[in-house]
């Protein structure tokens, strides 16, 4: 579906239904909390050989120099490697996250549409997928980086749209990044209060399971992704192999 059909479901969708978006979410999640576990499982798994990039000239120095360690200030040229580096951590979590967040959001549709087929969860680590994941997570870095020089106002605001941006990656193949933005951004600010409500509560709840002795968290964690699947849903509609 192109960019001009997108828009124009858009515009002519009802307003959103908090109740009933936050309802079907906890009955899928109750389908989907295993899968929602091996995606949060395999994007920690992932990323961990960036972080061991970030801390490498850490490491290194600590062995070479094992007296420094004990001293509260870092050399200069540390200092400046792991900034270099900070960039390249920040755009591969980001970009990871992101990958992981649509592949799950198109089991959610699996699940909830009885959809048979392989549970793909590095459907976007392909080629073709993989550089608009790179250049949308860009977008969406210096979105919030905005957000935040507003003293925290904007990045309140930007929090819906950034929050739907995966549905429309998994379920809009043909947009690009730039249009993913747009139409994040006209679908959120039709439903702003209503997107963000069900952020924050679904966050919350998604929070509980540190109760469960802490490592329940890892299986409640992706609650709080769900409801963008039926925002989308809602809005633009989705169909079998959509």
């Amino acid at each position: 579906m192109n960019f001009t059909a997108v828009n124009e479901r858009i515009l002519s969708s009802r307003s959103l239904d908090f109740g009933s978006i936050f309802g079907r979410s906890i009955e899928l999640f109750k389908k989907v909390w295993l899968q929602g576990f091996i995606t949060l499982f395999l994007t920690f798994v992932t990323i961990i050989p960036f972080y061991v990039l970030f801390y490498l000239p850490l490491i290194g120095a600590g062995i070479s120099d094992p007296e420094m360690v004990r001293t509260e200030e870092l050399p200069p040229v540390i200092l400046v490697l792991m900034m270099c580096l900070f960039p390249i951590l920040l755009m591969a979590v980001m970009t990871i996250a992101l990958a992981f967040n649509a592949a799950f959001l198109r089991i959610c549709r699996q699940k909830d549409l009885s959809e048979n087929g392989r549970e793909d969860y590095f459907h976007y680590f392909k080629k073709r997928y993989l550089g608009k994941c790179l250049v949308l997570s860009l977008m969406m870095i210096g979105l919030g980086f905005l957000g935040m020089l507003t003293c925290g106002v904007g990045l309140i605001y930007v929090i819906v749209p950034l929050y739907i941006m995966p549905a429309f990656l998994a379920f809009d193949e043909e947009l690009s990044p730039i249009e993913i933005v747009k139409a994040s951004f006209s679908l959120g600010n039709k439903n702003w209060l209503t997107v963000f409500g069900l952020v924050f509560l679904m966050g919350i709840l998604a929070e509980l399971g540190i109760l469960l002795c802490i490592i329940g968290v890892f299986f409640t964690a992706m609650l709080a992704k769900i409801p963008a699947y039926f925002i989308y849903k809602d809005s633009i509609g989705i169909s079998f192999n959509d």
